[in-house]
């Protein structure tokens, strides 16, 4: 399944994360939001209120579905009975693209609930490339996979991080989910130029972009989704939608989730970013055309 093999999904504007505390707003109202993420394994159940809440926000709103569960590159077996529950979620909610993480979550049937990073090896490039091969044969589409954080690094490795995402589009045609975040995090924490990371990956991969806000420890910091977006996040993103174009975009808060209508401000501002980038390279395009 090379690169290429599937169209790309379509562009969906500007996102949120579903998240329970907005629920009644969204239903009785109308937010300025294009789509929303739901995270997958919130809605793996049998019925409740988030099915049948999403049930009305996806008659409304287009729907992608976001898992942390799937653990990729992971050394034990594929979790089949996961990837039923999710084919099932999928058959349900019908949406844009399903995305997970490059990482593993646990070890020896013992779910460390984290998302940890991988070596980045040819070996491991060999074990994961298969993986995401079965996994989308399973649910009969494209996998979308997510760079992590992270806070520590392998003594060993072959390549960077952005050159084993580009060779796991290459040989199995997923596509990446680009968290500007994430990107920022592992930039500051070891000390690689997070540009070199946006101009380390191919263009025709990506999506989606990730924006969420972070815990500054100091001499690190910390991937939690608790506090607005940073101003050095912001301008990372300006350099991600001048690289890569219109992406589709959506913002994560996980904790201290403030009203609605301040996620919206955000989202917001993230649109106006996106509008003048993308404005000054139609300029661009037009002068270098005279």
């Amino acid at each position: 399944m090379p690169a290429g093999t599937h169209r790309k999904p379509p562009y969906l504007g500007f996102g949120l994360g579903l998240r329970t505390q907005h629920y009644q707003e969204i239903l009785d109202g109308n937010p300025s939001v294009d789509w929303f993420e739901i995270i997958s394994e919130n809605y793996m159940v049998a019925g409740g209120r988030p099915l049948a809440v999403l049930e009305k926000i996806r008659a409304r709103y287009p729907i992608v579905m976001h898992g942390v569960s799937l653990s990729i590159a992971s050394t034990a077996p594929l979790d089949l009975d996961y990837l039923a529950g999710l084919k099932k979620l999928t058959a349900r909610v019908q949406p844009e693209w399903v995305s997970d993480h490059l990482c593993w979550t646990g070890v020896h049937g013992y779910n460390l609930h984290g998302l940890l990073p991988i070596p980045y090896t040819r070996e491991a490039l060999e074990h994961v490339v298969p993986r995401v091969h079965k996994v989308q044969e399973l649910l009969g589409r494209p996998l979308t996979i997510e760079n992590v954080s992270s806070y520590v690094r392998y003594a060993h490795a072959d390549m960077t991080e952005w050159e084993f995402l580009t060779e796991l589009t290459r040989r199995t045609g997923c596509w990446l989910l680009f968290d500007v975040n994430n990107v920022f995090v592992g930039a500051f924490n070891h000390g690689y130029d997070p540009l070199e990371f946006i101009h380390g990956v191919p263009v025709e991969a990506v999506v989606q972009f990730h924006l969420a806000g972070h815990t500054d420890m100091g001499t690190y910091v910390v991937d939690t989704h608790d506090h607005p977006i940073r101003a050095e996040v912001w301008d990372l993103y300006a350099a991600a939608v001048e690289r890569f174009g219109p992406v589709s975009t959506m913002i994560e808060r996980d904790a201290n989730i403030p009203p609605l209508a301040e996620v919206v401000a955000e989202l917001d501002r993230a649109r106006a970013i996106a509008a003048n980038v993308l404005a000054g390279r139609k300029e661009t395009k037009l002068c270098a055309a005279e």
